[in-house]
């Protein structure tokens, strides 16, 4: 690597999305601990492992294709033209270690741009670029599972998080969240900390695999009244959801370039920029994500009636809902959205919840489904005008244009593969665990060796107490 300023630049970017990935780490860490205590105790390392087993199983089906799809996709396809992406096929050097020499594969310094410096930069960054959207991969999937914890085979689970993590996921990120993405440059779709790009997407796969799962046994009254299945470690539901608005700050950052040369590298002008490489700042998502936040939780409280568990989840979602914007809103704006959002969200749980009798147990899909949909249309109208790209030839932010971006995330690329997939393994008895094992506890039915060990052993010790006189009964 040289030793000139563009050089430092690399090595700088190389350890700012590494720090971001470190905090994104703690999202999924909060998402397991949010699960296992929202689900009964009959059901915790069931929960536990089902999503854990998230980290191999979407990392290597990314590995294999799922970062080649970013790169490949943005011109819209099946539609458009596939582009060249030989940083990202899994066979590529530069998909391992790589100091940034020269190639050793013939013609690949050519496919890079014909330079040293091309070579370097994804020799360096690819790594962590490649590490930065797999968190973000996890998140989606993460999305899904928390929402059908206690009744899913974790099979079927694990297919779901790789057809969403490692291909509609990143699709919709090649089309919305890539600079040349045909969604920005057609619809001037902004979405810059993925309301819709991740969470509007998740929700939308989360409601059509429970509208096939069906709700767990007890949830409803035979009258149709849906019973409050309470979360069995309150504790744990907080410390997560606090482990994931931790995490979120390693999200938004990683959403952003940290130093680049906006002027179409005149040298003059360096900002931070958000993914659609137009500058923001480090302080503008700051001011505007605690502002969001805060209007989440406090609204939320109010509406809740002071319920714990919505008053962390309002809080989520008013980040969400600010999501979409949050490179350019006011705070003052990030903080009534993140207000407001959240509320009709908690209303539109509910009724969806009597009047369609989902189950959906951690509110997912109102906080992250319709959390996102609504984050993305309101940044539409807040910013509309506003350039969406670098370049101006590109479509300008429009409320039409953030609308039918959210139809996409939500409906056509959430909702319809989660439906024909979970129709699928409904179809082949993989989706929904049976009723006897059900009722006596996933756990008890997938562990049960080890559970009557546990018995072996307490009737051992208590045999070994009063044999030596310890005990008098």
């Amino acid at each position: 690597m040289g030793s000139d300023i563009g050089a430092l630049n690399i090595i700088f970017t190389e350890f700012y999305y590494w720090v971001t990935i470190v905090f994104m780490f703690f999202i999924h860490v909060g998402f397991c601990m949010y699960e296992v205590g929202a689900s009964r105790t009959k059901n915790h390392m069931h929960t536990l492992m089902k999503n854990t087993m998230v980290i191999p199983v979407v990392t290597i089906s990314f590995f294999l294709f799922g970062w080649w799809i970013y790169f490949a996709m943005p011109n819209g396809w099946p539609f458009g033209d596939l582009m060249a992406a030989p940083w990202a096929t899994p066979w590529s050097e530069l998909m391992g270690t790589h100091m940034g020499g020269p190639a050793a594969t013939p013609g690949l310094d050519e496919e890079l741009a014909g330079t040293a410096t091309s070579t370097m930069y994804w020799a360096r960054l690819n790594g962590v670029f490649w590490a930065a959207f797999l968190l973000f991969s996890w998140t989606t999937a993460s999305i899904v599972s928390g929402c059908i914890i206690e009744r899913v085979k974790s099979g079927a689970f694990w297919i779901i998080a790789v057809m969403l993590g490692s291909f509609t996921w990143i699709l919709d990120a090649a089309w919305g969240w890539h600079p040349a993405g045909w969604m920005v440059r057609i619809l001037g779709y902004h979405d810059a900390y993925a309301s819709g790009v991740v969470h509007a997407i998740a929700g939308g796969t989360a409601l059509a695999v429970l509208i096939v799962l069906g709700p767990r046994l007890g949830k409803f009254k035979a009258d149709g009244t849906p019973r409050n299945i309470v979360p069995q470690n309150p504790w744990l539901v907080t410390i997560g959801l606090f482990l994931i608005f931790c995490g979120f700050w390693g999200f938004y950052a990683a959403c952003n370039i940290p130093i680049f040369d906006v002027q179409s590298g005149d040298g003059v002008f360096w900002s931070a920029t958000n993914i659609y490489l137009t500058p923001t700042t480090l302080s503008a998502i700051t001011f505007n994500f605690i502002m969001a936040l805060s209007g989440g939780l406090m609204a939320t409280y109010i509406a809740a009636r002071g319920d714990a568990f919505w008053t962390y989840s309002g809080g989520l979602c008013g980040v969400i809902a600010t999501s979409a914007g949050n490179d350019l809103y006011h705070p003052i704006q990030a903080l009534v959205i993140g207000a407001i959002v959240p509320v009709i969200c908690y209303r539109l749980h509910g009724w969806v919840e009597r009047r369609f009798k989902i189950d959906d147990a951690v509110g997912g899909v109102a906080v992250h489904g319709y959390g996102g949909f609504l984050g993305v249309v309101v940044a539409g109208f807040v910013l509309w005008g506003y350039p969406s790209s670098y370049d101006p030839s590109y479509a300008p932010i429009t409320p039409w244009g953030n609308f039918i971006g959210a139809v996409i995330m939500f409906w056509v690329l959430g909702f319809i593969p989660g439906y024909v997939l979970s129709k699928i393994l409904q179809a082949f008895n993989m989706l929904r665990i049976p009723r006897e094992i059900e009722l006596v506890g996933l756990d008890l039915s997938e562990y049960a060796a080890r559970y009557m060990d546990e018995d072996d052993v307490k009737k051992a010790e208590l045999e070994e107490a009063r044999a030596a006189g310890y005990l008098k009964a």
